[in-house]
């Protein structure tokens, strides 16, 4: 194990590096700059203007910028907020906090929900259960994750009254309202992960249920129950773990919208203001996180995976 893992990790390096190439590239190529919009985005001195720029880097050649940035990016300094002046790794690990809690509570719910819905659904194919669950699982797919969450916000929010509908209560802080606040983006995001985990995890179900040894276990009179969480779960969640691990490292990138929607400030929300202000430091900064994130989650889960498939092995 300790050399597979080694191997992922060089194997990682050429990764970020055209990660940040194309980063760098996309990030250069946004409308506006910095360094007016530091000036107030209306300003005659050209003097003043070029001062500013050169402040910032941005008077330099574009393959000298790419290489100072990349040099104090493995240095392990992200560089300083154009707008607020703060340090970008502190700043992104804080907003990070907030979007890893939501993320991690919305994919801990979904296989909770989805683990047994998948397996209940395969056990029962082709009944009115199974048809039922495959209903709802396509229904929840037809529907866009943003849009539910405004649905939710509009019913439990606005209607109802039952739930906050704007802004957000850290849980260190304040345990029970921190919830509160949490209790609708959790289940925006859960839903739409739950639908896809279900439908996952009953065609791997369908699959093993096929096999000689299930067959065999059934036949020395092993209790149904003991025969789907003992046999069939374990080798059927392996490629259900695999979507997990793409899942979950694309709910910390892809949750700008949620975040916006809601009001969160996580590290979606922190990217869309950035865009917005063209604060380059942060914009690379949290893309770039985001990049090793995802690496990262997927190592993970490729070594997870050898427990839940034996027919993987790590060397």
């Amino acid at each position: 194990m300790p050399i597979f893992v080694l191997k992922r990790v060089l194997m990682s390096i050429p990764t970020f590096v055209i990660v940040a190439v194309i980063i760098f590239a996309l990030v250069r190529a946004l409308p506006g700059d910095p360094a007016l919009m530091m000036l107030g985005g209306n300003i005659d001195d050209e003097a003043t203007l070029e001062q500013m720029r050169s402040q910032l880097g941005l008077d330099q050649p574009m393959p000298v910028q790419f290489v100072v940035w990349l040099r104090e990016v493995f240095s392990g300094n992200l560089g300083t907020s154009i707008m607020t002046g703060q340090e970008v790794g502190s700043l992104l690990w804080q907003r990070f906090g907030v979007t890893a809690t939501v993320v991690l509570l919305a994919m801990g719910s979904a296989l909770l929900v989805s683990i047994p819905a998948g397996l209940l659904a395969a056990h029962r194919h082709n009944s009115r259960t199974d048809y039922a669950i495959v209903f709802l699982t396509i229904l929840k797919l037809s529907m866009p994750s943003f849009w539910v969450g405004l649905m939710l916000l509009v019913l439990f929010g606005a209607i109802l009254g039952w739930l906050p509908t704007v802004g957000f209560v850290s849980i260190s802080d304040d345990l029970g309202r921190g919830m509160l606040y949490l209790i609708l983006p959790v289940t925006s995001l859960a839903l739409s992960e739950i639908a896809v985990l279900t439908r996952m995890m009953r065609a791997g179900s369908l699959e093993i249920m096929g096999r000689d040894y299930i067959t065999h276990a059934r036949a020395k009179g092993l209790p149904e129950r003991k025969v789907l969480w003992r046999h069939v779960f374990p080798n059927a969640f392996a490629p259900t773990l695999t979507m997990v691990g793409v899942m979950l490292a694309g709910l910390l990138a892809g949750a700008a919208v949620t975040e916006t929607v809601f009001t969160l400030p996580g590290l979606g929300k922190l990217l869309v203001d950035s865009i917005y202000a063209r604060d380059y430091p942060v914009l690379q900064g949290a893309l770039l996180f985001i990049a090793a994130v995802y690496v990262l989650t997927n190592l993970l889960v490729d070594i997870a995976y050898s427990f839940f498939d034996p027919r993987v092995r790590l060397s």
